[in-house]
């Protein structure tokens, strides 16, 4: 629980969210492509864009997982498609940014010009980097060479999301060229913004959940992030998720939560159940590593 004020929320209710528009990411290409980019932020209001750049330098890592490498995610561009259909069938607006229209731009301008999606659905790699002065959990080298998002002694800034084009910035040291964002969305610039509409977050990535404990505050990183920023309810996951797995998890959410309308928990809760079930995946590592947190 993000807090002891989550004790005394009612969740034997089960009350219903009311779905009236979903905002939807997925199938992120993290590769350079700065004509792609610059097509895809023309398409966004220029008031509501928001520059701002960095100076990183960041490793190479661990391939098939949702987390820290550049590999394309062929599961989140099919779970995305999944929900944006379903949805629709339903009668629900939505707006699906796939490939290098999943922009920072893109993302900043959620609330701003109007109330944010009841349902936000983001399939990317995440990343978490643990406090660099816990010698306990240590796993980076201090030296000149390291980024801020790494030593940082923050952990809103030690968490985050990649978008479209993040891995020039990543291994570049500096943004995309053509004044856009760097595609690398932190935990605080998502502290930042409203999403005060927002009924449900899935962060259908690599160790969301993941943060700092910070005394009796809770943790600090992208869930309390999504928290602060307004939303009520997230998913958000524990450690590296492979992409085959949590693909199909999302998949029987949506299908439990929307085509057969059970209440929300009830239908994480069955899709775990049902993944666990299937051959291959009896290993908690595939089923356990999300968990809802939130009103519901």
């Amino acid at each position: 629980m993000g807090s002891t004020r989550q004790l005394a929320i009612d969740r034997s209710g089960g009350r219903p969210i009311q779905l009236s528009y979903a905002l939807i990411y997925g199938g992120v290409r993290y590769e350079m492509d700065s004509s792609a980019i610059t097509s895809a932020n023309a398409k966004l209001s220029a008031t509501a864009q928001d520059t701002t750049g960095g100076l990183f330098h960041f490793a190479h890592p661990t391939a098939g997982q949702r987390g820290d490498n550049w590999d394309y995610l062929p599961g989140t561009e099919q779970e995305a498609l999944y929900l944006d259909s379903l949805l629709r069938r339903r009668g629900i607006n939505t707006t699906l940014r796939l490939a290098y229209e999943a922009t920072e731009e893109s993302f900043k301008q959620i609330g701003r010009n109007g109330p944010s999606p009841s349902l936000l659905h983001i399939g990317t790699h995440g990343f978490f980097f643990p406090d660099p002065q816990d010698t306990t959990r240590r796993r980076v080298a201090l030296n000149g060479d390291e980024p801020i998002f790494k030593i940082s002694e923050y952990s809103m800034i030690r968490s985050g999301l990649k978008l479209a084009g993040s891995r020039y910035a990543w291994e570049n040291g500096h943004p995309l060229p053509g004044g856009h964002e760097d595609g690398i969305l932190t935990a605080y610039e998502v502290s930042q913004m409203n999403l005060s509409n927002t009924q449900l977050v899935v962060l259908s990535a690599c160790e969301t959940g993941l943060g700092d404990i910070r005394g009796n505050e809770g943790v600090y990183g992208l869930q309390r992030a999504f928290r602060i920023a307004g939303a009520k309810n997230v998913i958000m996951s524990l450690w590296k998720v492979p992409d085959d797995a949590t693909q199909r998890l999302m998949t029987q959410f949506y299908s439990n939560w929307l085509a057969e309308k059970k209440p929300l928990r009830e239908s994480f809760e069955e899709a775990q159940q049902w993944l666990r079930r299937q051959k291959g995946y009896e290993n908690p590592y595939f089923w356990a590593g999300f968990v809802l947190v939130g009103e519901l």
